[in-house]
Order: C-alpha cells, then sequence, then structure tokens
C-alpha cells in the first residue's frame, strides 16, 4: 500500500509590497490567478487531501478556488509560515504520511518537481526534505546549509538573520517542502519566535528534528523559474516574462 500524501498551501498574505488590496495570490499573469496556476498542478497528483490557509481577504480566495475539492483554514493573525501550517493542524488529527507544504505565490511549480521531491523524501527516509534552487539574486531568501556533497539538509538560515559568509550563499530556500506529518506537528510544538522578524519559521523545524536525531534532505530544483514567488509588483513582471518566453 502506497504511503498517503496530501498537501498544505500557504494563502493567507496581504502581499505589502505588492501595493495592492488585491490578496497576494490572486495576482494575475496571463489572465489567471497564481494561486490557481499551482492548485491545477497539485489537483494533478491525487493526494488525498489538500488543505489551504487563508486570511486576508480570504473569503475572496475561497471563492476563487471553489471549484476544487480544498479543506481551508483560517490564519487569522499572520505570525509566520510556522504558526501558517499550525492552523492547519485541525484538518491531519487522523492522517499518517506524507505532507508537501507549499506557498501559493509559487506559480510554476512543476508535478514533476513535486513528484521527485516526494521520492528524494522517499529514498532518504527523511523527517523533512526541502526544495531548494540557485538564485544568481539570493537576497530575501533563507539559505541552505547541506552536508557537503550529499542531499543531508542541515540548516535553513533566514535571510535578515544571516551572517556575511551566509549571505554569499546563492542555493536557497523555495518554501516547498515533504514532511513526515508527525515530525511536522510534534516540531511545530517546539518551534518559537525569538528571530529578527518575531514570527514562527517553518524553517526551524529543519534544526529542531535534526537536534531530535531525525533525517532533513534537501533537493535542487533543476529549473528556478520553478522556484520562484511573487512578494512585490517587480517580481511579478519578471515572472510574467518568463511566461510569456515558455
Amino acid at each position: 500500500m502506497f504511503e498517503k500524501k496530501a498537501a498544505i498551501i500557504l494563502a493567507a498574505g496581504k502581499g505589502k509590497r505588492m501595493h495592492s488590496s488585491l490578496p497576494k495570490v490572486l495576482h494575475q499573469i496571463g489572465g489567471k490567478s497564481l494561486v490557481r496556476y499551482l492548485i491545477e498542478t497539485i489537483s494533478t497528483l491525487n493526494l488525498d487531501r489538500i488543505s489551504m490557509v487563508v486570511g486576508y481577504k480570504g473569503e475572496m480566495v475561497i471563492q476563487e478556488l471553489s471549484d476544487f475539492d480544498i479543506d481551508f483554514v483560517w490564519q487569522k493573525d499572520q505570525l509566520g509560515t510556522g504558526h501558517a501550517v499550525q492552523t492547519a493542524r485541525e484538518n491531519f488529527g487522523d492522517f499518517d504520511g506524507t505532507i508537501l507544504v507549499a506557498a501559493g505565490d509559487v506559480p510554476f511549480l512543476s508535478a514533476g518537481t513535486i513528484l521527485e521531491l516526494f521520492k528524494i523524501h522517499e529514498r532518504n527516509e527523511a523527517s523533512a526534505t526541502c526544495l531548494s534552487a540557485d538564485f544568481d539574486n539570493p537576497e530575501g531568501y533563507g539559505r541552505i546549509i547541506r552536508q557537503p556533497d550529499s542531499d543531508i539538509l542541515l540548516d535553513i538560515i533566514e535571510d535578515s538573520d544571516a551572517d556575511p559568509e551566509t549571505l554569499k550563499i546563492r542555493e536557497i530556500n523555495t518554501g516547498t517542502f515533504c514532511f513526515n506529518s508527525c515530525d511536522l506537528f510534534y516540531a511545530l510544538t517546539k518551534v518559537n519566535n525569538s528571530n529578527s522578524q518575531k514570527e514562527y519559521y517553518l524553517t526551524d523545524t529543519i534544526k529542531i528534528l535534526r537536534n531530535a536525531g531525525k533525517t532533513c534532505a534537501v533537493w535542487k530544483a533543476a529549473n528556478p523559474v520553478e522556484a520562484k514567488g511573487v512578494n512585490s509588483l517587480e517580481q511579478l513582471l519578471t515572472l510574467e516574462k518568463e511566461f510569456k518566453k515558455s
């Protein structure tokens, strides 16, 4: 019997740098919302369940995706990615398997890449597996600290908490992960907000799991465009140019 698989999609943010009253994930490329691209892809994978965390003007996001089988949960206060995933826990009380966590503002993640991430996760018998990518300009992204010449992930250092040497690293956390469900929700209970942003980072689960003796892995996406998210109007325009090339 194949292990169960599910997804938690993070779509609660306003996106202050978008300078718009529209939820960030509802901005469009090629006449389609960012989050619809992602959900259309994930819906082809025949997952056991899909949960989406909504917050700012969440009713609009729910309406946009009303034609999909999604369980929506509300994050009333945006306290970070770790907090967002924790709000979805109520939908996974009876679930034992692998959970994909992805951001709703990363539209061009492909089914092939997600399936490969699942495969790497299973091959390493990992508690957590991070999808990474090499960016020419990694500013603003968490940096990957990996064991040399291996798939083993040691840590993810957020850009705002990184020292000058760490900031030179070009391999970044895309925000897409696979987790063993039990290990994920265990680690989230240990996450705190002792960082410069005073937020609960999902990435802190990596250090927590490693300290518990668990294996964490990382796999680099072949095409960095798949990993690009949208945090500003400039990034939206850049990604739209990439879309028109494809």
